[in-house]
């Protein structure tokens, strides 16, 4: 008799697991079963469908060759039978059965399996505050929800839009409603930064700007109360400091792994991070049962611990080696480094490891490197700036996490994509800054900016200068620190408005004249050096060093990180 397999969960990880099991075993029967009607589509799509930037849902539900993916598509083309609005309510291991309820005529019935797969995924964690059942209130848990959000904007319902929470689905979803709807949007933050965890404050700021400049509020160190309503409609959100008018609100506060139904039959869930626990065959505490994708929980390869993460290309390949092995294959998932990417406005964002705070957190005695340079080689026609962090260890210089902001190309995701795989391997800064880029002046430079930042960290290291943030070099310029000159090595032209401001205090000697004029440089003070990259200021630093100085600075980054902050020296 054919083996029976049995697929909860149509998404991503789902029909990749039956799929992958059926072209290996065609003999067995394969049935994947969900509680929705829309299955098999691209979920990460849904804020470009809201912005128009995908003008029908249908779009996320198609095959690269335009195939429509529903229970018609599976049975044809894919061998598998596929149960719509069906509800799976209850597993019987010690009977194999999956108790499901059905959910257009009330029906319930159960299917015998002989291997079983959860891919229930995740849904999104609501804050429990008063007002979230009002009328109004989204999160973006499926291609219902965001058809519904689409229609009310289309039908001139919606003038002001307040988001609560701004990770990647929170700025997402803040675009499409600012850049093609053009409502008035305001992004409610927890922590005192977007994308907090993801990146570092040097790369959020620059995030923050961004969005302020494409007319986005974003209010940092939000305490969300309530959300006020009248009439059973939202009309508010209420923080401790304030009051935020809109008719739609947005809860971006992430999401929680569905595990209640492993949890009830008795597979093993992590209490701490309420995942399905799985081996490295993806196999759960039964061995006849395999879960895959945003409903198990994984290892971090750098800090090693345990974690969840909703990622739809995860869950693609928790599907395919979840199939490979349903078929008697042996094929392993170790863990992830977070690779992470998005589009924000006119930036792309990436990052993957640690960040700086986070690896701390985790024990590790961490410091970061700051740099800045065009994208492609700096003669090339319209090459853009890209910021890059690169984060390691002191002790043995193991790089622990790498982040970019740089201009809506394939740049910030092409690093992070080149280092995020290498991470794994506990590369250490000499590797990434020799690491093998290919190279032509239309994609980037000789030195890249992964090489180069790693450099400087290694600079850094090595105690071949001492840097200091922005933050402290602020701090002085207002406190009026007489114990303090500023050097700048720019053209005369850019150090202007900084001496007439700062007069005696902001000195400039160009960066190639420094040497030849160490005499007007006073000894008994502070130096820091200023530039748009620190480049410059790091050799100039250099040479006051070798000339007997000791208190030299070289602030992390350069102006160019100031500038894309909006920061006002």
């Amino acid at each position: 008799m054919a083996e029976r397999i049995v697929v909860i969960g149509a998404v991503a990880a789902g029909p990749r697991a039956a799929c992958r099991a059926k072209r290996l075993n065609p003999q067995a029967e394969v049935i994947m079963i969900d509680k929705d009607d829309l299955i098999s589509y691209g979920g990460c799509g849904i804020p470009y469908y809201v912005s128009g930037d995908i003008p029908d849902e249908k779009e996320l539900r198609l095959t690269a060759f335009k195939m429509l993916r529903d229970e018609k598509f599976f049975e044809n083309a894919k061998g598998v039978h596929t149960l719509t609005k069906t509800l799976a309510t209850k597993i019987d291991r010690e009977k194999k059965l999956v108790h499901v309820k059905y959910l257009d005529s009330g029906k319930e019935d159960t299917i015998a399996y002989d291997k079983l797969v959860l891919a229930t995924g995740a849904s999104p964690f609501l804050l429990p505050i008063p007002g979230r059942d009002l009328d109004g209130v989204f999160a973006i848990s499926n291609l219902h929800t965001a058809i519904e959000i689409k229609e009310r904007i289309s039908k001139g319902l919606v003038e002001k839009v307040a988001i609560i929470g701004a990770g990647a689905i929170g700025l997402e979803m803040a675009e499409a409603f600012r850049d093609l709807w053009g409502l008035e949007v305001t992004v409610l933050e927890y922590f005192g930064q977007p994308l907090p965890r993801l990146l570092d404050p040097p790369m959020a700021r620059i995030v923050a700007e961004h969005l302020k400049e494409k007319g986005v509020k974003l209010v940092l160190n939000a305490r969300t109360k309530e959300i006020e309503g009248k009439d059973g409609k939202a009309t508010a959100v209420i923080t401790e400091d304030g009051r935020y008018e809109c008719d739609l609100v947005i809860m971006a506060t992430g999401v929680r792994p569905n595990s209640q139904l492993a949890k009830e039959a008795g597979l093993c869930v992590s209490p701490l991070t309420g995942g399905i626990v799985v081996n490295e065959r993806l196999q759960t505490s039964d061995p006849n049962i395999y879960a895959g994708g945003d409903c198990i929980e994984i290892t971090h390869l750098i800090s090693g611990k345990k974690m969840v993460i909703s990622s739809g290309a995860l869950a693609n390949r928790h599907g395919r080696i979840i199939g490979t092995n349903l078929a008697g294959g042996t094929e392993t998932f170790r863990g992830a480094t977070g690779a992470f990417v998005m589009k924000c406005f006119d930036l792309a964002v990436a990052s993957c490891g640690l960040s700086y705070e986070v690896a701390k957190l985790e024990g590790f005695d961490a410091f970061y490197a700051l740099h800045n340079q065009t994208e492609r080689a700096h003669y090339y026609p319209g090459a853009g700036l890209i910021f890059v962090e690169i984060v390691a260890d002191r002790r043995d210089r193991r790089v622990l996490g790498f982040q970019a902001v740089g201009p809506m190309t394939d740049g910030a995701m092409a690093r992070v994509n080149s280092i995020a795989k290498l991470l794994e391997f506990k590369p250490r800064l000499e590797d990434t800054s020799y690491m093998e880029l290919a190279y032509a002046p239309p994609f980037n430079a000789a030195l890249d900016p992964l090489n180069v930042v790693s450099m400087v960290a290694n600079n850094i290291a090595d105690g071949l200068f001492k840097p200091i943030e922005f933050d402290e070099v602020i701090k002085r310029l207002r406190e009026e620190d007489p114990n303090t000159i500023f050097l700048d090595v720019r053209s005369e032209k850019e150090a202007k408005p900084l001496m007439e401001k700062y007069p005696g205090r902001w000195i400039w000697i160009v960066y190639d004249q420094v040497r030849h004029n160490i005499a007007k440089i006073p000894r008994d003070k502070e130096i820091i050096i200023v530039c748009n990259s620190s480049m410059r200021a790091y050799e100039a630093a250099r040479v006051l060093y070798a000339a007997g100085f000791d208190k030299v600075y070289v602030p992390l980054g350069g102006m160019n990180f100031v500038r894309r902050w909006g920061w006002e020296l």
